[in-house]
């Protein structure tokens, strides 16, 4: 028996459902995720830049009014002062100097410095006030004010010369302080004023909780006043910070763009972007920075979009999970089931339960397929029926040669003796009913003959009106290809041996058929007989074949050898039955 390959899935039609339903759901959901966290991040941007710029503005405008306050104080001091009897030692002058410092608490020192022109721009101490309750609760050693100022000399003359200057006092007084000087005239003299007063204030005012960070330079680029309070008290230099640069560099070509992004490379050594807005004051060139990381801006963003991105894996998961399960009960189970029925037709199997088993109410393609399948398993039976089971088969396993081609074969003729009498019987008969009543008599007859040359092993090749023709050995494959081989090979000798002891197991089996035959007519003559009999009484009486003129017979053809399209043919010998 030829054996049907099975042809190995390496690409399951679920897979393949999965595969195109997990690109549409990555295409979809992964263009909405993108479009979405892109549009969205443009727009919280553009939010975070005009807040930060927001922030920088009224940050710079607060700092402004406090630092003209702590400056509009002191120089009222100073006048009430100058204009009081008595001067600076009187009564009045001092009472209005413990009234100044108890209303003005974060003033920690007021000098006026005179340059002395006539000794090399020496700068010396005109005046001094000092809040003694200021260093005592902040325990500051109360020569700090002295040390800067004679450390701070170049400063001081460039305010008694007229330039309002701001300084970061707080390695001094090691606590938040930063000194403003400004230009100070008192009986044509050439002095400034030293105001030292704390950064408690103007930090409350810039915040060091919130998401921007603002902080102050001078315009040297130190720092006046940041979050990070170390930073302050060391004094550091933002000259190198790129808002810093980029701010002086705008500064010089007169450009009025105050906001910028910019990269800033951390003390870790990471690198992040900020958005960064600064404004000048018109105070002693300070300069109000806010900036922002942008990693924090966006963050809301990138959560979302994380979020989209494990919700679009579950989305994935899902349908994939769903594809699979569907196509595994709806489309690849049904088509196994399809594809086992084909098989078994291509074997020849052609009543197998597997077929009847499939769903033909289903409305879509599948079950057209199935419903065709049953058509092709009814057709086959048919055609069986009409043939011969074997033949169809055969044919269904393609293992019939269609090309001319030798063959030893045994046949087999026989047909009912006295069949036109027969006909004209049933014609006297049943009038008119005659050709169904005879078609029901050879069918009955034919199939009790052809079962016989079935179980035979033999082959119906076709019925001629009441005629029989089987054959046997039809479908054994036997090359003849032995006889081309020289007398002197032995492999001649024992292929036409095996040959031989085929064609004598044709013979036996076609002789076992006839006698089946003779058999099978024996018994539908005694079964018509009792038919007969018992219908008698009837006015349509049943023919019987008993009768000598009725009774059927073989006929057996006469021993002959014959060739019929290249097909040889072993007549079976004559039976005498």
């Amino acid at each position: 028996m030829k054996v049907t390959e099975q042809k190995e899935k390496n690409f399951p039609l679920g897979v393949k459902l999965a595969l195109i339903i997990g690109c549409i759901v990555l295409v979809s959901l992964g263009t909405v995720t993108f479009l979405n966290s892109y549009f969205v991040s443009k727009d919280v941007k553009i939010t975070a830049e005009e807040n930060n710029l927001t922030i920088n503005t009224r940050s710079a405008t607060t700092v402004q009014n406090e630092i003209n306050s702590v400056r509009s104080n002191v120089l009222q001091l100073l006048d009430l002062i100058n204009v009081a009897s008595g001067g600076r030692t009187s009564a009045l002058a001092r009472q209005a100097e413990a009234f100044f410092f108890e209303r003005n608490s974060d003033i920690a020192e007021v000098f006026v410095l005179t340059n002395n022109t006539s000794s090399n721009g020496r700068i010396v101490i005109h005046s001094h006030l000092k809040n003694t309750r200021f260093f005592t609760a902040n325990e500051i050693d109360f020569t700090a004010g002295e040390d800067f100022v004679s450390q701070n000399r170049d400063n001081l003359l460039r305010a008694c010369r007229g330039e309002t200057i701001c300084v970061n006092a707080s390695p001094f007084f090691k606590t938040g302080v930063m000194a403003l000087i400004l230009p100070y005239r008192e009986s044509g003299l050439e002095q400034c004023c030293l105001i030292f007063f704390s950064l408690e204030s103007i930090s409350e005012i810039l915040g060091t909780g919130s998401t921007n960070l603002t902080f102050m330079i001078n315009d040297t680029d130190d720092l006046l006043c940041h979050p990070e309070s170390e930073k302050v008290l060391t004094a550091q230099s933002m000259k190198n910070y790129p808002l810093v640069k980029t701010m002086r560099e705008k500064n010089q070509n007169n450009e009025e763009t105050r906001q910028i992004e910019f990269d800033n490379i951390e003390e870790n050594g990471k690198k992040i972007r900020y958005i960064g807005a600064y404004q000048k004051i018109s105070v002693a060139d300070i300069s109000v920075l806010t900036v922002v990381p942008l990693d924090t801006v966006l963050e809301g963003v990138r959560t979302t979009r994380k979020n989209n991105l494990y919700l679009m894996a579950v989305v994935l998961f899902v349908s994939i999970i769903f594809i699979l399960t569907f196509s595994r009960y709806a489309i690849s189970r049904p088509l196994r089931h399809l594809t086992a029925s084909a098989e078994e037709i291509q074997n020849g199997n052609f009543n197998t339960p597997i077929i009847s088993a499939l769903n033909t109410k289903r409305r879509d393609e599948i079950g057209v397929l199935n419903k065709s399948t049953q058509d092709e398993q009814e057709f086959l039976n048919t055609f069986a029926r009409f043939t011969n089971r074997g033949v169809a088969k055969a044919i269904a396993r393609k293992e019939i040669d269609f090309e001319p081609h030798l063959k030893d074969v045994t046949i087999f003729f026989s047909d009912i003796r006295g069949f036109t009498a027969i006909s004209d019987g049933f014609k006297n008969r049943f009038g008119e009913e005659s050709p169904r009543e005879i078609i029901g008599f050879l069918n009955d007859y034919m199939s009790r003959m052809v079962n016989c040359v079935t179980i035979s092993g033999g082959t119906i090749d076709k019925f001629e009106g009441d005629a029989i023709m089987a054959v046997w050995g039809i479908l054994r494959d036997d090359d003849l290809g032995f006889e081309l081989l020289p007398d002197s090979d032995p492999k001649k000798k024992e292929l036409e041996e095996q040959h031989s002891n085929h064609v004598k197991q044709d013979a036996i089996n076609a002789i076992r058929g006839t006698i089946a035959m003779r058999y099978a007519l024996m018994q539908y003559n005694k079964d018509a007989e009792a038919f007969t009999k018992a219908h008698e009484k009837e006015v349509r009486q049943n023919t019987s074949l008993t009768s000598e003129s009725d009774a059927v017979s073989i006929l057996v053809v006469p021993p002959a050898v014959l060739w019929v399209a290249k097909t040889r043919w072993n007549i079976l010998p004559s039976v005498t039955v």
